[in-house]
């Protein structure tokens, strides 16, 4: 794909993900249920996270694509560092984490991460935004873009660091306000939940293999950094 064709998808995309940010940080608190949106506020969710971060990937793609039309290209290696960096270890394995886990989770019971309260605040068009468009957008990228690899070893120890980071704030929270932030986590007993995080965390990293395998079947061996 032509550099400045691709300028234009990713401007595309990092407005887009602005504007879904922007809309669930801005829900009105006289609607939000009182079980929700308590202690922490939305950045106690990880979906909300995601977008941010989602924002955060696609505002460098823009730059890195900016940067190599006006021939920058000093500038632009560090900025494609970047941002190879934060898809491989973030972007592509939390949006997938995201969207798979929710989905599965709402069929089997909705109450767990989603309550049906959130349906006169959140709207449907919202919901799906956060949730289910994020992994088409995740798959897309893999495809118009080549994205270096980091070795293995560095990009499992960074991912597995923010996911253990993330699983902290969700106990700190609790510790607080003496209420989980899913309502899957009171199923748990304290054994129970520690498995659950394991396993989680085992998941997102298969998600990261995942988006290693696709990345190197369609671009090859020399979008990796040895």
């Amino acid at each position: 794909m032509e550099i400045s064709t691709l300028a234009i998808y990713h401007c595309l995309a990092f407005a887009w993900y602005f504007f879904v940010t922007y809309s669930i940080t801005h829900v009105r608190t006289e609607e939000r249920p009182s079980e929700v949106f308590l202690y922490g506020g939305q950045w106690k969710y990880l979906t909300v996270l995601n977008l941010v971060l989602q924002a955060v990937f696609y505002g460098v793609s823009f730059l890195a694509d900016v940067l190599r039309l006006i021939k920058k290209p000093r500038c632009a290696k560090c900025v494609i560092s970047s941002r190879d960096l934060l898809f491989s270890v973030l972007a592509f394995p939390v949006s997938t984490f995201v969207s798979i886990s929710f989905w599965i989770l709402y069929t089997y019971n909705r109450e767990l991460v989603y309550p049906k309260s959130l349906d006169g605040v959140i709207p449907l068009w919202l919901n799906h935004a956060m949730h289910t468009a994020v992994l088409p957008f995740a798959l897309l990228e893999i495809l118009l873009t080549p994205h270096r690899y980091p070795a293995k070893k560095k990009g499992l120890s960074l991912l597995v660091f923010v996911g253990v980071l993330y699983i902290s704030w969700v106990l700190w929270i609790y510790s607080v306000t003496r209420e989980w932030v899913y309502p899957l986590f009171a199923l748990f007993s304290p054994a129970g939940l520690a498995a659950f995080f394991a396993g989680s965390l085992a998941v997102i990293v298969s998600f990261y293999n995942f988006g290693e395998f696709l990345n190197r079947m369609i671009w090859g061996q020399s979008t990796f950094w040895f």
